[in-house]
C-alpha cells in the first residue's frame, strides 16, 4: 500500500490549491484520514480529519476556508483550500489508516509543498 500526497504549489494570498492523497495498492477498506502540515521550524500541526462515516474536524485556524472530502470509489481525500495566507504556507502530509490484505495500518503520504506568496 502506497499514500501519495499532490497538488501543492505556489499561491498568490487569497488564492487556492486543492491537494489530493491517493492510496493505491491492495486496499480493503480505508478509515480515518488526516492532512497534516508542518512549517519550518514548526512541529506539525493537524489541519483535519475525515473518518469512514464522513465525520469531518477542522483546525481553527482553517475552519471556514478548508474542505476535506472523500472519494472512495478512487480511494482518495481531497482537501479543497480557499483564502489562502501566509501562514498555511506549509508541507502538507496525509495520513490514513488502511486495511490491507491482512490488518489495519497507519500509512504516511509523503509531503507536498504549499507556497503563499503575499
Amino acid at each position: 500500500v502506497q499514500l501519495q500526497a499532490s497538488g501543492g504549489g505556489l499561491v498568490q494570498a487569497g488564492g487556492s490549491l486543492r491537494l489530493s492523497c491517493a492510496a493505491s495498492g491492495s486496499i480493503s477498506s480505508i478509515g480515518t484520514v488526516a492532512w497534516y502540515r508542518q512549517a519550518p521550524g514548526q512541529q506539525r500541526e493537524l489541519v483535519a480529519t475525515i473518518r469512514a462515516g464522513g465525520r469531518i474536524r477542522y483546525a481553527d485556524s482553517v475552519k471556514g476556508r478548508f474542505t476535506i472530502s472523500r472519494d472512495d470509489a478512487k480511494n482518495t481525500v481531497y482537501l479543497q483550500m480557499n483564502s489562502l495566507n501566509v501562514e498555511d504556507a506549509a508541507v502538507y502530509y496525509c495520513n490514513a489508516e488502511i486495511l490491507g490484505s491482512r490488518d489495519w495500518r497507519d500509512y504516511w503520504g509523503q509531503g507536498t509543498l504549499v507556497t503563499v506568496s503575499s
